[in-house]
């Protein structure tokens, strides 16, 4: 297993602050323990469970709470699965297999399965997108939807901000609020949300792998409808890229392009649920 926290007493901290937050979701749940190759799997449900399914996969250094805010508004229209993604900062294991290969797909399938899911939509940011995307490419059939918001693995991955970040997080608490702005591209960051961002960053050993890029023949296997949602000043991805590559080859996309938005994009709840009620129709 990977060693992804920094010291036990981090580890603590991280997933005592996790389970605070859980416990404030703001709509009845319950959570649920899954078990995979990959070891124990968490699994945030919530909403009708006679109600189409909706998979969230978070982004790198994040955990099921990311969809707090969405779930309120999501809820009363689908089953909600919120994952907490193996070798990330949440309750899942720690488990980081290779990103190439087609485990996390496997391990993705695993989780369906457990939930009983013959079919769902997917809603994945960033890291959860490339996910999403590798688990669609392989599973298509298994896939209802896919939303993508900044996703990994379509445009490249800009180089020197981890350097810049690096540095920033020499500088004390300035720094730390300079490189969470960096990273993210936004400067209206909720202090909460920053307070949390800080403390498992503090704590947490984030993935130092390239995420591998799929070519046009895996892209062109996304027979579903999609919705990519893209911010023009992503420190981190080639949005762009990502835009054109994906216009180009998938059969289905509709693309929301937020100019001045950076990596961190907010304010989509409603849009991606008029989409995703549209494409149920």
């Amino acid at each position: 297993m990977a060693r992804i926290f920094r010291t036990a007493e981090g580890a603590r901290q991280i997933l005592e602050r996790n389970r605070q937050i859980l416990s404030a979701w703001p709509v009845a749940s319950e959570q649920l323990s899954l078990p995979t190759a990959q070891g124990e799997t968490f699994v945030l449900a919530c909403g009708d469970k006679s109600a189409p399914p909706l998979v969230l996969l978070h982004g790198s250094g994040s955990t099921s709470a990311a969809w707090m805010a969405d779930a309120a508004a999501w809820a009363p229209h689908y089953r909600l699965y919120a994952i907490d993604i193996i070798g990330e900062p949440g309750l899942s294991a720690p488990s980081r297999p290779p990103l190439a290969g087609g485990a996390h797909a496997a391990w993705l399938a695993e989780v369906f399965d457990g939930l009983g899911l013959t079919q769902a939509g997917i809603v994945g940011v960033s890291l959860g997108g490339w996910m999403a995307l590798d688990f669609a490419t392989r599973h298509q059939q298994r896939v209802r939807e896919l939303v993508l918001l900044c996703p990994g693995g379509v445009g490249r991955q800009k180089p020197g901000l981890g350097l810049q970040a690096m540095a920033l997080l020499l500088l004390g608490p300035w720094g730390r609020k300079k490189a969470l702005e960096a990273a993210l591209g936004s400067r209206a960051i909720d202090p909460r949300v920053a307070a949390y961002i800080t403390l498992i960053f503090t704590h947490f050993r984030p993935r130092r792998e390239k995420l591998p890029i799929f070519d046009d023949a895996a892209l062109a296997r996304l027979t579903m409808p999609v919705l990519l949602i893209v911010g023009g000043r992503d420190a981190m991805l080639e949005s762009g890229e990502t835009r054109a590559r994906l216009e180009a080859n998938a059969a289905k996309v509709t693309t929301r392009f937020l100019p001045e938005a950076g990596h961190m994009l907010t304010g989509q709840t409603q849009p991606i649920l008029d989409f995703l009620t549209e494409a149920t129709r």
